[in-house]
Formats: C-alpha cells, structure tokens, sequence
C-alpha cells in the first residue's frame, strides 16, 4: 500500500484509516513516547524501545514522516543529532494513542490479577 492511501468505502474505512497511520510494530510506540517528551532524538527513541533495531526505527520513523504525522529536523548545530516531533496533524492522534495506552494499563493489571 502506498503511503497516504485512503479506503473510499463503508461504514469501518475510517477505523481502517486510523490503523493504517499507526499500525506497523513500533509507530504507535514512537508516538507514544514523542507526546510524552521523553524521547525526541534517534537515540534517545532506540534506546526507548530497545526491542526495535535501528533499521527498523529509522524506517517507521520515515513512514510517519512521510505520512505527515511526524516532522524531522536537525537538532544540533553540527547537524549530526536529528530531532523529531509532531505535526499539527500528528498533534490530533493525541487522544487516539491515550487511550491506547489506558486500555493496555487496564489490560496488564487484569493479567496481573488473573494470573
């Protein structure tokens, strides 16, 4: 599927077009840790998420990117250290990956409880 591609049909496509944006292992993740401030860099990210390989980082990464959710700019002087952050579009999945993160607290205290 092409980056940007929208589903034109019945009632579901804009689920559909959500996950879209966010689905792939690690973008909901990066998301996750860019509203929360505490990784903005490439390193800092990889070492956010030290199950993603820096191959794979950096492919999401771009994928965002090029769907427009995230932007990339350099964050030193030198040029050598990239920052990332979020769009005004990216901005609006705010509440999307909140309550993402509510139901998957919610869900590992329940397998806690249960185990």
């Amino acid at each position: 599927m092409m980056s940007g591609e929208l589903y034109d049909c019945a009632a579901g496509c804009p689920v559909q077009n959500t996950v879209y944006i966010i689905s792939g292992k690690w973008k909901s993740v990066i998301l996750y840790h860019l509203f929360q401030g505490d990784a903005t860099r490439f390193s800092t990210l990889n070492k956010a998420i030290p199950s993603v390989t820096e191959r794979m980082l950096a492919l999401q990464l771009a994928q965002l990117e090029a769907d427009h959710v995230i932007t990339k700019k350099p964050g030193d002087a030198d040029g050598r250290a990239t920052e990332y952050g979020l769009t005004e579009f990216g901005q609006t999945l705010a509440p999307v990956i909140q309550a993402m993160a509510t139901w998957g607290e919610a869900y590992q205290a329940r397998q806690k409880a249960t185990a």
